[in-house]
């Protein structure tokens, strides 16, 4: 997708929500994003922490370890 898709998808998104919490985290995360150096985040990670994501990325390569997206949406509602 190229940049004025995403953005416009984005806004949409935005558009969307009604609920000020969500939209306070959202515009948290997206600026703390777009204030933070490249590798930031796995650079401040501790070597035990970065081995735990190594791992759980391995074990998202079999989809017999996924959580189907449907049942993901139904815990959060």
């Amino acid at each position: 997708m190229r940049a004025v898709e995403l953005k416009a998808n984005l806004h949409q998104l935005i558009d969307g929500i009604q609920n000020s919490n969500l939209l306070e985290s959202l515009h948290d995360i997206l600026s703390e994003r777009k204030n933070s150096k490249e590798g930031h985040l796995w650079n401040s990670l501790t070597d035990s922490q970065k081995q735990e994501v190594l791992e759980a990325y391995k074990e998202s390569e079999d989809p017999n370890n996924l959580t189907p997206h449907s049942e993901v949406l139904r815990k959060f509602k």
